[in-house]
């Protein structure tokens, strides 16, 4: 045990390190298909570390990791954060503010008739709204207060004791709520709504599994015969489905495939589109032929592309097709996904900022469409490590700013200064995709070594005095909890549907983002036997990220006695 003392007082990092590693491995463990998630484990892994000894680590190892954390979290929103600020997107906008504000009004009320002191009712807030960034923005506003050590420690360990007794309890009733307790309330079948909804992204046609699928992409070389003495237009409308007739070779030599070009008989063309369409083309166009060097002349490509195009943001395919026009001839959408969850296709499927769309067609064609629409994703992309520190310092800068009402100065702290640089600079990437490269895996690498690395600190500082107040508070605090996950989703759902008049199935998808539970989307897309309930998600995950991280310093402004 001695030992062990040694090692807690001269490297107390070791401790954190090994909470983040045990804890993430929890946390991917599921029972049944489901995981508590690796923050609440790395949590009670440091907890229950914290009662071997006394853990000290340096306050700006903790604003670091957080820093890198929240502004991780708002690159990742800030584009379709600000795109969100459009009447296409209002309904979901206010769903996630409602639950937001509903889940605020309890919190302050439970407070206030409890006595709870800011810490206990922070960290309350964070685990029953499900959203790990307020601990980060509620310790910066206790910072800020002068308060003496002694005090500001008990304050922490009230925050982590809050978060661990009822974040488990939030998560799992939001995963239950969602799928099962929504559509009952809203009276509705969910897998039959979802069945309508797809029909609607049909077209109105009933939904077939090849509506919502991609259809390979292929090229295949004819010589024409039935299709001489027609333009070029004549035979795609023809044939349908956007083919495109790539290249048109005459005694040898190449003629630019036009749209008003005539074929002639003899000519050999390269026609490229969906396999199941152009293996038709034959009696139109006449034999199919094996030309493998005309063919190598049309090289494919399949690539992805953040959409960032605000003023594509929640209009259908089908708009943004036409707005595309001629740049959009010979591509295809093989694939569009949000949050990392593929969103079932249909002429009517709206398209909000940071959807990912995997576009087919000869490279050409594909890298000219890609620029109608966003920023083509490239593996081979490194960090831009000066635009990324540069704005994490300016948003800490910008932290330090204050306001003082009555005796309580209101400001963002170090977190809410970086979550707002981070929505900036995930903004201004779109406008100017040449500075402030982050990678989808940087910025996961960032988000969960900085959450995890925070957390840890936090529960290895405070195990002891957290462990004491789990002891003392649990119950009231389970208790609390309950209500303050549960209340606002029911507000939030009648308040969608009966005010906002949203579909059912958006619905459930948008309660899941508002509340940033992943889980919940995939629960909701399993009762539906779709993946419609993904088409709710984006804007209320991006403006609940910024909206919950945000009330740690109105909760500690607003419960703070002096």
């Amino acid at each position: 045990m001695d030992t062990v003392r040694w090692i807690i007082t001269t490297a107390p990092e070791i401790f954190l390190l090994l909470a983040v590693a045990i804890g993430t491995i929890l946390g991917r463990i599921k029972v049944r298909g489901f995981s508590i998630g690796t923050t609440a484990c790395i949590l009670i892994v440091a907890v229950l570390m914290g009662q071997l000894g006394t853990f000290a680590f340096p306050s700006l190892l903790r604003i670091v990791l957080f820093s890198l954390f929240v502004f991780t979290i708002g690159y990742r929103s800030g584009p379709e954060f600000f795109a969100s600020l459009s009447f296409r997107t209002l309904a979901q906008v206010l769903m996630a503010l409602v639950l937001g504000g509903t889940g605020l009004i309890i919190v302050l009320t439970f407070a206030h008739s409890f006595g709870l002191d800011p810490g206990t009712a922070s960290g309350v807030a964070a685990g029953a709204m499900t959203q790990s960034s307020i601990i980060g923005t509620a310790s910066g506003a206790l910072a800020q207060l002068d308060l003496p050590k002694t005090v500001l420690a008990q304050q922490e360990a009230n925050i982590a004791a809050g978060y661990a007794v009822t974040y488990v309890l939030g998560y799992i009733l939001t995963l239950i709520y969602v799928p099962f307790v929504a559509p009952k309330l809203m009276r509705i079948d969910l897998k039959a709504e979802a069945k309508k909804l797809e029909a609607e992204l049909a077209g109105g046609d009933p939904p077939k599994s090849e509506n919502l699928s991609y259809r390979k992409f292929q090229a295949r070389a004819y010589r024409v015969s039935p299709g001489a003495s027609r333009t070029v237009k004549a035979i795609e409308d023809e044939i349908g489905s956007r083919t495109v007739i790539e290249r048109i070779v005459r005694r040898g030599a190449d003629v630019a495939p036009h749209p008003d070009t005539v074929l002639e008989a003899g000519d050999d063309i390269v026609i490229s589109g969906r396999t199941a369409v152009i293996v038709a083309a034959e009696p139109i166009v006449g034999p199919e032929i094996d030309a493998d060097e005309m063919l190598k002349a049309i090289p494919g490509n399949v690539i992805d592309v953040v959409v960032d195009a605000r003023n594509l943001h929640g209009r259908s395919i089908k708009e943004i097709a036409e707005r595309v026009g001629g740049d959009a001839r010979g591509v295809f959408l093989r694939a569009l996904k949000r949050m990392g969850r593929d969103v079932p296709l249909g002429a009517d499927t709206r398209v909000y900022v940071g959807d990912v769309m995997t576009l087919v067609g000869n490279t050409r064609n594909v890298e000219r469409a890609a620029a109608n629409v966003g920023q083509i994703l490239r593996s081979g992309e490194r960090a831009d490590i000066a635009f990324l520190t540069a704005g994490i310092a300016v948003g800490l800068l910008a932290g330090l700013a204050s306001l003082k009402v009555g005796g309580v100065a209101l400001t963002l702290g170090g977190g809410g200064g970086a979550l707002i640089a981070g929505l900036v600079c995930g903004w201004l990437r779109t406008r100017q995709p040449t500075m402030g490269a982050f990678p989808p895996a940087a910025q996961q690498t960032l988000s969960d070594f900085g959450l995890g690395g925070f957390i840890a600190a936090i529960g290895l500082g405070n195990g002891a005095a957290a462990w004491t107040a789990i002891q003392a508070h649990g119950l009231l605090l389970v208790g609390m909890g309950l209500v303050i996950t549960i209340v606002p989703l029911i507000v939030a759902t009648l308040f969608a549907r009966h005010v906002l008049h949203m579909n059912p199935v958006i619905i459930c998808g948008a309660l899941a983002g508002a509340m940033t539970v992943d889980a919940a989307v995939t629960g909701a897309c399993e009762v539906a036997e779709s993946q419609t309930p993904v088409l709710g998600v984006a804007v209320p995950y991006a403006v609940g990220n910024v909206v919950l991280t945000v009330l740690g310093p109105i909760i500690v402004a607003a419960t703070y006695t002096g």
